[in-house]
């Protein structure tokens, strides 16, 4: 059977892609190992690929790569968001698939490679919920009584301590207090300047392909941004997620507001090309915010 294999280097994607025939159908899966969608993607296309008997020459070639890693290899496919699937032969791209919905990986790959083996005894997962899910109803296992989200809906006045309750209420955690501290950071940092960018490393040395990119966008359109190394402080990294509800970087703010990642932006100059008119200082002369603006992370 075929399987997923991870290329690790240019050197190994050219390596591969060169060895197979032009008749091959190549499915090249770009995710980063963070991700949930693309531990998602990578459970798809492992199932995918084990109902594909190995064939000489190839048929069929799952790839897997980390599209952070390699970024030449990213942007050469366009790729500004994760998970991301191209089915490309003969060097030709037939079709791109954007996101982690079992369905439509298997029908694409299907579309142009034909029915593997029996997936559905292997298991496709399913498409991974990205809306709030609505309150389900839990029962109380002691008096019957109906919890939403595992807070009682019952009344409290009916409620007796069973004997295996604890005899004091838990000791607060003072992880509460810590969050509100970050959340407070966080709301200044995103204001720190009119245009404030959350990169993986510095516009000097960006540290992923699509921050590159997304500066690049900045600087051409002479915008003067303020930015945060998310990669030198972990709180930041991680609080940001939660707080603005949006789980990848880069992230750029403007007054305050998340515009979002590089697909957003692209999406914003394509339909208006004078996105930007508001924060630039001429085309061609872009930089970085004033100084203060330049927010540094706090030692760790």
């Amino acid at each position: 059977m075929s399987s997923l294999t991870e290329i690790k280097t240019p050197q190994d994607f050219s390596s591969h892609t060169d060895s197979l025939p032009p008749t091959t159908l190549l499915v090249i899966s770009f995710q980063t190992p963070w991700a949930a969608p693309c531990a998602q993607q990578t459970l798809i296309l492992r199932t995918l690929a084990s109902s594909y008997p190995l064939q000489t020459p190839p048929v069929i070639s799952f790839l897997s790569i980390d599209a952070e890693a390699l970024p030449d290899i990213s942007e050469s496919f366009d790729v500004t968001a994760v998970p991301y699937l191209v089915l490309q032969r003969d060097g030709k791209v037939l079709e791109t698939v954007s996101g982690s919905d079992a369905a439509k990986v298997r029908e694409a790959v299907e579309k142009h490679a034909g029915k593997g083996g029996n997936t559905g005894k292997l298991g496709l997962p399913p498409a991974l919920e990205t809306t709030p899910r609505k309150e389900e109803e839990a029962t109380d296992g002691r008096n019957g009584e109906a919890q939403t989200n595992g807070a009682s809906a019952s009344n409290l006045s009916k409620y007796a301590p069973g004997a295996n309750d604890p005899a004091t209420a838990p000791e607060m955690s003072s992880s509460a207090g810590q969050t509100e501290e970050l959340n407070k950071r966080l709301a200044e940092l995103v204001k720190a300047a009119p245009v404030m960018l959350f990169m993986k490393g510095t516009p000097s040395t960006p540290q992923c392909g699509f921050s590159r990119t997304l500066v690049g966008l900045l600087r051409e359109k002479g915008v003067r941004y303020g930015f945060f190394n998310i990669l030198a402080d972990e709180d930041v990294r991680q609080g940001l997620k939660v707080w603005a509800d949006w789980p990848t970087f880069p992230q750029l703010w403007m007054g305050g507001e998340l515009v979002g990642g590089l697909d957003i932006v692209k999406e914003e100059l394509e339909s208006d090309p004078d996105f930007f008119s508001e924060y630039s200082v001429g085309q061609g002369k872009g930089g970085m915010a004033a100084p203060e603006a330049q927010v540094q992370p706090t030692a760790a």
